[in-house]
């Protein structure tokens, strides 16, 4: 991480089963851990914020605080602005009225396991997955997300750590915010 880069941090889990997070208190941990010029975008866990610490030692930093603070199992996913702009450059898909696009803020090379179960699952009709320079991308007519054979195996337990995700209209308002 470059000194005092912008940065997002995705957080999983964000107004779930019971955890009710108000982002201002979300901010307010960065804070305390150093980060700074901290602000979210939404209510569903994403925190713009500069920080001086190395991404690594900073995401187990805010893991733990907010696991703590929240009295849940916190697991962030950080991005470089650079990043982010990039996930929305390469998106693969046209918007359309009918369909939500997302974007899956993964591990590395997760992508590749999400595209393989996404091939073996059983397509809604207009249902597309593509991977592009790294980013899973996956087109889902509205209504249907919790539905799909794909979208069920999102709910996993054993992805709970590995991944995120995004509408890409959430990653349009993040750039806006920092731009």
């Amino acid at each position: 991480m470059s000194i005092n880069e912008r940065h997002c941090a995705f957080l999983r889990g964000v107004n779930v089963n019971g955890n009710r997070m108000k982002m201002q208190e979300v901010c307010n941990v960065f804070k305390s851990c150093g980060a700074s010029d901290v602000t979210s975008v939404l209510a569903t866990g994403n925190i713009i914020f500069k920080s001086q610490e190395e991404t690594e030692i900073l995401k187990i930093k805010l893991e733990s605080a907010l696991s703590k603070y929240f009295n849940y199992k916190a697991h962030i996913f950080i991005k470089t602005i650079s990043e982010i702009e990039n996930i929305y450059a390469n998106n693969p898909f046209i918007k359309e009225e009918n369909h939500h696009i997302y974007c899956f803020i993964t591990l590395p090379f997760l992508e590749v396991e999400l595209l393989e179960k996404f091939k073996k699952s059983k397509k809604l009709r207009f249902e597309k997955a593509e991977i592009v320079k790294q980013n899973f991308y996956w087109k889902v007519p509205k209504g249907e997300t919790l539905n799909s054979d794909f979208g069920k195996i999102l709910g996993n337990q054993s992805l709970k750590t590995s991944l995120t995700s995004r509408n890409i209209n959430t990653i349009e308002k993040i750039i806006a915010k920092i731009n």
